[in-house]
C-alpha cells in the first residue's frame, strides 16, 4: 500500500508534463497559424483616403521584430520616406509571399516590399520601382563533407524556394544550363528565414535565398554555407500593380528626396549592409 502510495504523485507529475507539453506545442501551431494573419482576415478591406497598404515580408533585411523593436532596411526606408513627405502608410507583415502578391492584385494592397528580384517576365505582372539596393540568389546548405561547390552539383537535387518567387525561374533556367534537372520545392508555408532554419536543422538539404539574407543570419545559424552563387546580382526593388504606375513614380520621387540627406540614408545601409552602395537608378 505504501508503494502505491509513493506511485501516484510520479504519475500526477507525468501527466502534469504532458499537458504542458501539449500546450506548448498547440500554441506554437495557433501562433504559426496567426503569422500571415493580415493577409488571410475574410473581408479586409484597404484603409482607404491616403494610407499607403504595403505588405512588408517577414526577413532579417526588410522587416523584423526583436522584442519591443521593429526594423528592417526597406521598413526603416519606408518610415522616413513617410515623415520627410507626409505620406501615411499601414504596414501588414507577411510570410508567404504568394498570398502578398494576390492581395496587390486584388486592390488589398498598394505596395508590396518583399525579397523580390526585377526581372524581365515579371514586368509583365508587375510594376517596379526603381531599384532600392542590389542583391544575388544563393544556394543554402550545411557545411560539412556533403557540401557541393558547383551549380553543376545540383543535377538530380531539390532546392526549397518561397512559392511565387521568381527564384524559380532561374533554377529551371539553370537546369537547361547544366543539361540536366534540378528540382524545385515551392515552399507556400515559410518565407527564406524559415527555410534556412529548416536547411540547418537537417529537415531540407538546400533552400535558394537572397545573400543579404543568408549573411544576416550567418551568426545565428553557423552552420551554414551560402558560396555558391545561383544568380548574377539582381536589383531589388517594390512593386505596386501594374495599372498604378503613377504610384511608382511617386515612391522614386520620394525615394529619390530621402537620397538627398546623405547622413540619414547611407546611416541605413551601414546599420544593414555594413557598407554603402551606389545610387541606383533603374
Amino acid at each position: 500500500m505504501a508503494i502505491m502510495k509513493q506511485q501516484h504523485p510520479a504519475k500526477r507529475g507525468q501527466m502534469v508534463l504532458y499537458i504542458v507539453l501539449l500546450a506548448a506545442v498547440v500554441g506554437f501551431m495557433v501562433a504559426l497559424s496567426m503569422c500571415d494573419k493580415p493577409v488571410e482576415v475574410p473581408g479586409s478591406q484597404p484603409s482607404g483616403g491616403d494610407t499607403l497598404d504595403i505588405a512588408i515580408e517577414y526577413s532579417p533585411v526588410t522587416y523584423y521584430t526583436y522584442d519591443d523593436t521593429l526594423g528592417g532596411y526597406n521598413y526603416d526606408l519606408l518610415r522616413l520616406i513617410s515623415s520627410r513627405n507626409g505620406c501615411p502608410m499601414k504596414f501588414h507583415p507577411v510570410v508567404t509571399l504568394e498570398k502578398a502578391l494576390a492581395g496587390l492584385e486584388s486592390g488589398r494592397f498598394d505596395v508590396v516590399v518583399a525579397q523580390f528580384p526585377m526581372t524581365a517576365g515579371d514586368t509583365s505582372r508587375f510594376a517596379f520601382t526603381q531599384p532600392i539596393y542590389i542583391d544575388q540568389q544563393v544556394l543554402v546548405q550545411r557545411r560539412g563533407s556533403q557540401a557541393i561547390h558547383s551549380q553543376l552539383d545540383l543535377a538530380g537535387d531539390t532546392v526549397w524556394v518561397v512559392k511565387g518567387s521568381p527564384m524559380i525561374g532561374r533554377i529551371a533556367s539553370l537546369s537547361r544550363e547544366i543539361g540536366d534537372t534540378i528540382y524545385v520545392h515551392a515552399d507556400d508555408l515559410y518565407g527564406p528565414e524559415q527555410l534556412m532554419m529548416m536547411v540547418s536543422g537537417g529537415e531540407i538539404r538546400y533552400a535558394v535565398v537572397n545573400r543579404s539574407i543568408a549573411r544576416a543570419m550567418a551568426s545565428r545559424l553557423p552552420n551554414l554555407d551560402r558560396s555558391v552563387a545561383i544568380s548574377l546580382s539582381q536589383f531589388q526593388s517594390w512593386m505596386v500593380a501594374k495599372d498604378r504606375e503613377s504610384l511608382c513614380d511617386s515612391l522614386d520621387q520620394w525615394h529619390n528626396q530621402v537620397k538627398q540627406d546623405t547622413a540619414a540614408y547611407f546611416g541605413l545601409q551601414r546599420r544593414y549592409f555594413g557598407g554603402t552602395f551606389p545610387t541606383l537608378a533603374r
